[in-house]
């Protein structure tokens, strides 16, 4: 076939590195509702129809409207020997801190107050600062990291299954924020869905549309912190985000390898001690994590397989998975390369339901709590279960994904 004449120009595009991989590639303009998907390891890179400034703004000012509803108006409340008790989501953090775990009362805040509320600020300071020409750097930085600690639709699932598990003492009632709560959460999840910060990255900084693959390309780097491709600046710097530009991420296996161990060890006391006190008539009745799964079973079966595979089978399978991808790391495995790579991106995405039991926790504290005639209280597992669910959770975070590729030949194949 002869090409006679070309009408209109020829799609323009732009050199990049896959940040899973480190495949270079040209990525054309996309067009709405169009992906972009890395031609080696098949991660998506791009996508060409997410939601701009203006409409992030918005939903992150109806969310900071609902939050002081939903976070200090009650959410469901019993009826406990005579006495209504309401409970919200800050009361529960204040009675866990009150009880002598600050710790693990600021985990819980942290994943339910502090990063919501800080992804709220940073999208409205994001909308105003592009106006005022403030550096939005460290906003957008700081933005694709937090993106997986926000946990508002674990803890809409936790209150259920406190729900379920208090009404063996008392009747629970639905309280007036929980329209709030709800709302509030649907509009995180959408939020996080449609929040694409390679493309804010687009917007507020542009990359050159094109990249000079007349020099050597070996030189090329991808940044994690803005997927800029291209060459260090005179600091070693990326040009765009000012972060270190390096060729893969530092002691990356190392600091993986420690959070891992530290997990492990923290996961044994967690499951032989108690995480939970029930004070019934002033007798002590402490309960397993699987003994508590085992009691809630007796009474819905769901319910209960929902919280066994946040709080056992999810823990022990990140850890088998990371064992297996740093030693196969280690003695440089050249096999099952799709299967690893499909490991590493699901316990990515899974990580965070492990924090279901610490919700579930401080929800029942703030609703069970008359003294030694019945109380609930939290046991010395708590800390050693939320320790090791968070460092868990950077130990996959920190695992550099083109690490397993380097085992392989430059153009190895997304197969098996």
């Amino acid at each position: 076939m002869i090409i006679q004449h070309i009408h209109g120009a020829l799609p323009q595009g732009r050199g990049q590195r896959c940040a899973q991989c480190d495949a270079l590639f040209i990525l054309p303009a996309l067009n709405q509702h169009q992906d972009a998907f890395c031609p080696r390891c098949r991660a998506r890179v791009a996508v060409g129809n997410e939601w701009n400034i203006n409409r992030l703004a918005v939903m992150a000012a109806a969310m900071l409207l609902l939050m002081p509803f939903a976070y200090a108006d009650p959410l469901i409340s019993v009826r406990l020997l005579g006495t209504s008790i309401s409970a919200n989501l800050l009361h529960g953090i204040w009675q866990m801190a009150l009880q002598g775990d600050p710790i693990t009362a600021s985990m819980v805040a942290f994943c339910t107050i502090g990063a919501p509320c800080t992804m709220v600020i940073s999208l409205l300071y994001l909308y105003f600062g592009q106006r005022l020409g403030m550096n939005l750097r460290p906003v957008l930085l700081m933005l694709d990291r937090l993106k997986e600690w926000i946990m508002l639709d674990i803890y809409l699932i936790g209150m259920g299954v406190a729900a379920i598990k208090v009404k063996d003492y008392a009747a629970v009632t639905t309280g007036l924020a929980l329209p709030a709560f709800i709302a509030l959460t649907l509009l995180s999840v959408m939020t996080l869905t449609h929040l694409n910060i390679s493309q804010l990255w687009e917007k507020f900084y542009p990359q050159p549309e094109r990249l000079a693959f007349r020099t050597n390309t070996a030189r090329l780097r991808v940044c994690l912190g803005c997927n800029f491709t291209g060459t260090a600046d005179v600091r070693g710097r990326c040009p765009r985000c000012h972060v270190p530009l390096r060729h893969r991420r530092r002691h990356s296996v190392q600091k993986s390898w420690s959070a891992l161990i530290a997990a492990m060890v923290l996961l044994i006391p967690a499951n032989l001690l108690p995480i939970s006190i029930i004070y019934i008539n002033g007798n002590r009745n402490e309960s397993t994590i699987l003994a508590g799964i085992g009691s809630l079973a007796a009474d819905n079966i769901p319910v209960a397989a929902i919280v066994f595979i946040a709080s056992i089978l999810v823990p022990f399978i990140k850890v088998i998975v990371l064992l297996t991808l740093l030693i196969t790391l280690h003695f440089k495995v050249r096999h099952g390369l799709k299967t690893r790579i499909r490991l590493l991106r699901f316990v990515t995405w899974i990580g965070r339901w492990s924090m279901l039991d610490l919700f579930v926790i401080s929800i029942t504290m703030s609703l069970v709590d008359r003294d030694q005639l019945l109380a609930f209280t939290m046991g010395p597992a708590a800390f050693f279960f939320g320790a090791a669910v968070i460092l868990t959770i950077l130990a996959v975070e920190w695992l550099d994904s083109r690490l397993i590729w380097d085992a392989h030949a430059t153009n190895a194949d997304y197969t098996d």
